[in-house]
């Protein structure tokens, strides 16, 4: 004999396998999502809540017996934790009073989440926790449980849609209906009207939604178009507005565009008068640079004839050392002047070139800006305290000279004496010191001839200092006139900055009106136009245009806003305003040539 507990175990197994064979078949059959009244449905969760209550232990209490599924069902909640929104929706359905219509309720929900699967196998593989409800020769204890577990994953292909919340879940009777498993003709042909029948209600469905579908898009459609209507009337409105904003700023910028080129032309002009005074300021200090080299010149003749002079005297003295001490002692005595006066002829000629190199430097800092009046104060400190180096050495060539006459009276009464004594012994010396008092005559007249030059030298510095305060008053008319340049540069920059910002309104207005933004590019290519420009495409151009050289990654291509041509970045690195671009804009070496000629030519 067979066990009766293993033969109500190969039922349950085979009655899960039919009905979750044959809900699966009509699903797919159907093609639509199952309701809560479809039969095979309904006997599904009969055939599971048949086999999740077999081998189930009995709890005795003091008013009755419980034997109920919602025990073991609910310790998934403990193993399965995304099973907690089952176990708390089940709980807060209203209409449920009893274990048995949670559980009901709850195997519900599981297939509409298709998750049925997952959390029995949770308890199957949980037995320890499962003999506090099973007995041990429970479906759900023995290897069945497994294969009804395995056999819900192909449940996972159905979509259920049910209303828990209507249903009397607490009062239904659970009877298995054999009926629907066994197979006879009659059944077969109800199968075949039903599925013709199912068949013509989805075509009447179908059609219906389509209906309802096209009626919302046509009112969808009508109430775009009112929309798009009240849109486009705003949009004319706002374009309207736009227009009149736009005239009015580019009136605004053709205003700013005057203003600025007539900046421009009082900045040149002043340039212009600063660029003519220091170029007469230049003229006279070339006159007076040469005037210097004149002097210089003669001083250096004046410099050799003493040098041949010097030379002469040493002969003679060389050949007189042996017969007179006192002559030799005059002669060293006019050596030290002689080359004091080299010294001092040294000395002024290192004085002429540092003033020589200081008038260089003179130049070179006119040409600069604020600094050059700093090393010009410097320059002129340094000239004052050489002239006053140059007072005193001539003060010292004074005094020398005036003790060289006093050596040279002394000299003279000494050879009278020493000539009436030795009369008769050499006649030859009275030639001799004839000859030397025509070279003291012409010492004498070179004296005479560095007094005069000195003299010249303190008229040239006065003329120099007469030169140096026209340069001051020049320095500071500079300043003055750079002082307006800067305060006109300040002016255009604010200028350009309100015209940045009226160019930003008129981008965020052309952003918004396309149509606007259009007819103003057609604008400005109709003025490209007729200015005359032919702007060349960066395909016809391989070598600058200037320079003949090759295009390549290094040494890129640039067109010209003025000519419209292309050259590399060493032939138009300028850039200048033009009239149809306020801002200073790219240009060619050329045209950048071209178009200062013609603002210099049309100033005054």
């Amino acid at each position: 004999m067979k066990d009766p507990t293993a033969v109500e175990r190969a039922n349950l197994l085979n009655m899960a396998k039919l009905s979750i064979k044959g809900l699966i078949e009509s699903a797919l059959s159907f093609g639509r999502t199952l309701d809560s009244d479809y039969p095979p449905l309904q006997q599904f969760f009969v055939v599971m809540e048949h086999c999740l209550k077999h081998g189930l232990k009995v709890k005795k209490s003091f008013l009755s017996y419980n034997k109920t599924i919602w025990g073991p069902l609910e310790l998934v909640e403990k193993l399965y934790p995304e099973a907690e929104e089952i176990g708390a929706s089940v709980r807060d359905l209203p209409g449920l009073k009893t274990p048995l219509g949670r559980a009901r309720a709850w195997l519900r929900l599981a297939l509409m989440q298709k998750k049925m699967a997952d959390y029995l196998r949770c308890l199957i593989i949980q037995r320890d926790l499962l003999s506090e409800f099973y007995e041990y020769h429970a479906l759900m204890m023995e290897e069945e449980g497994a294969v009804i577990v395995g056999l819900l994953v192909g449940l996972n292909v159905i979509d259920a849609n049910l209303c828990v919340k209507g249903e009397d879940l607490d009062s239904q009777v659970g009877v298995i209906d054999f009926s629907m498993y066994l197979k006879n003709e009659d059944d077969i042909g109800n199968k075949e009207r039903n599925v013709q029948i199912a068949a013509i209600l989805d075509q009447k469905n179908y059609v219906e939604e389509l209906n309802r579908q096209l009626n919302s898009t046509v009112s969808s459609l009508h109430s775009r178009v009112d929309s798009l209507e009240k849109s486009n009337t705003k949009l004319i409105e706002e374009l309207a507005i736009a227009k009149n904003n736009i005239i009015k700023l580019q009136e605004e910028n053709h205003q700013l565009r005057s203003e600025n080129k007539l900046i421009l032309m009082k900045t040149q002009q002043h340039l212009e008068v600063t660029k003519v005074d220091v170029e007469t300021e230049l003229q006279t200090y070339k006159c007076s640079r040469q005037g210097l080299d004149e002097m210089y010149s003669d001083a250096r003749r004046q410099l050799r004839d003493e040098s041949q002079l010097r030379q002469d005297v040493e002969n003679e003295l060389a050949v007189q050392v042996s017969m007179k001490h006192e002559i030799e002692l005059a002669v060293k005595l006019l050596e030290k002047d002689v080359h004091e006066k080299q010294d001092t002829l040294i000395s002024l000629r290192q004085q002429l070139e540092e003033v020589r190199a200081i008038n260089i430097e003179m130049y070179q800092k006119l040409q600069g800006s604020e600094d050059g009046l700093k090393e010009k104060n410097e320059i002129i400190s340094r000239l004052e305290e050489k002239t006053n180096k140059i007072t005193t050495a001539m003060k010292q060539l004074e005094q020398r000279l005036q003790q060289a006459e006093r050596a040279h009276m002394e000299v003279e009464g000494g050879d009278e004496k020493y000539l009436q004594e030795c009369l008769s012994k050499s006649a030859g010396l009275q030639q001799r010191i004839t000859q030397k008092e025509q070279q003291l005559a012409r010492l004498e007249t070179d004296l005479k001839i560095e007094r005069e030059w000195r003299q010249a030298l303190q008229e040239d510095l006065q003329r120099e200092k007469d030169t140096t305060a026209l340069l001051r008053d020049s320095t500071q008319q500079a300043s003055g006139l750079k002082e307006e340049f800067l305060n006109l540069q300040d002016e255009n920059q604010q200028l350009k900055k309100i015209y940045h910002e009226q160019e930003q309104a008129l981008q965020e207005l052309g952003n918004k009106l396309s149509e606007s933004k259009l007819k103003i590019e057609d604008i400005k290519e109709a003025n490209k136009a007729l200015q005359g420009l032919v702007w060349l495409k960066d395909k016809e151009a391989t070598h600058c245009k200037l320079c003949e050289k090759e295009f390549s990654l290094s040494k890129r291509k640039h067109h010209c806003r003025n000519c419209g041509e292309i050259f590399c970045n060493a032939c138009s690195d300028n850039e200048l305003p033009l009239p149809s671009s306020p801002k200073p804009v790219r240009v060619c070496d050329s045209c950048h040539a071209l178009l200062i000629q013609s603002c210099s030519s049309t100033l005054p």
